[in-house]
């Protein structure tokens, strides 16, 4: 077969880019074609703040609702803006090495967030972003911000505001180059949303086979492993992908680190955990792979990191995260 693969995608600049990587590594496994078939999420034409309309699935549903319908093959999607659960008929096929997953803040001169002079303005609509800058930068004014990349770089050499809080991994996947300065923010003191710096390619259950097969290549085990952990934290803590939490993991060697932040909105009160755990090393080594349990001794370690984030959820919760996370509605 020589027809087009047809790879669902949100319009937005970001979101093209970003299956454009996808898709061009796709092309080399297979040898066919492959082709974007934009779409429009609700996320992309309700303009109104992310901390009133961030549900789970906001930039995800519209773009599932063609897949199960048979407009495209398979979708692209900013893990970091996806549900915890998967939809039926639907599966993560791939999560393709991930990218920084840090955050930046971009300001005009150049002067770092911490030193920001009282009642400048930070741009932001990120409900956790907004806490970690009430509790670095206390004396600043955060505006909520929608908007592409550049609309907000410009808002920044505009004067308009004087600084603004960025994924490191959407500049670098656009390809951004700007004179404004960048501070990257380190992930002990400013960890990240859950699947920050990834992408999670999805597909149909029914998928043919050349397909699913194809788009495992892509997968990368050490990003699926930190990934699984994450997004298990988000899912134990019944929170929306827009709540005031952190999570970032990190596979070295044998083990699997993560750490985990739960703020209060304000940004006053946080709780905090950092875990450490050994994995099946000889999985990482010889799976491409993170569907599938290690066949020598049976051990699956999606199932284990997934089972150790629940277990981090429950921590959080008894030393009073339920308090400071709002749940989300179905």
């Amino acid at each position: 077969m020589s027809s087009p693969i047809r790879l669902g995608t949100r319009r937005s600049a970001l979101a093209q880019a970003q299956s454009g990587h996808v898709a061009a590594a796709l092309e080399k496994v297979v040898g066919r074609p492959v082709v974007l078939v934009p779409i429009t999420s609700e996320g992309d034409t309700n303009r109104a703040s992310l901390s009133e309309i961030g549900g789970q699935g906001i930039f995800a549903t519209r773009l599932r609702e063609a897949l199960l319908a048979g407009e495209c093959d398979f979708l692209v999607h900013s893990l970091k803006d996806l549900p915890t659960a998967v939809p039926e008929g639907l599966v993560i096929a791939a999560t393709p090495v991930r990218e920084d997953a840090r955050d930046v803040v971009i300001t005009r001169g150049g002067t770092p967030l911490h030193e920001l002079h009282a009642g400048s303005t930070v741009g932001t609509g990120s409900p956790r972003r907004i806490a970690q800058v009430r509790r670095r930068a206390p004396h600043s004014t955060v505006v909520d911000l929608r908007g592409n990349v550049d609309s907000r770089l410009a808002r920044v050499a505009s004067g308009e505001l004087d600084a603004v809080i960025l994924a490191a991994a959407g500049l670098s996947r656009l390809g951004t180059d700007s004179p404004l300065h960048r501070e990257e923010l380190g992930l002990s003191e400013w960890p990240t949303a859950p699947g920050q710096g990834a992408l999670a390619v999805e597909t149909t259950t029914d998928a043919p086979a050349e397909l699913r097969e194809a788009l495992a290549v892509l997968d990368d085990a050490p990003t699926r492993l930190a990934i699984t952990l994450e997004r298990a934290i988000l899912e134990g803590l019944d929170a929306g992908c827009q709540a005031p939490m952190a999570a970032h993991a990190v596979v070295e060697g044998a083990e699997i680190r993560v750490r985990t932040v739960v703020y209060a909105a304000d940004g006053g009160r946080r709780i905090g955990l950092d875990v450490t755990e050994p994995l099946n090393e000889g999985y990482i080594q010889r799976n491409g792979s993170g569907n599938d349990a290690d066949a020598a001794d049976g051990a699956d370690p999606i199932q284990a990191v997934r089972s150790l984030g629940l277990a981090v959820a429950r921590r959080l919760l008894e030393q009073g995260a339920a308090e400071l996370v709002p749940r989300e509605q179905s």
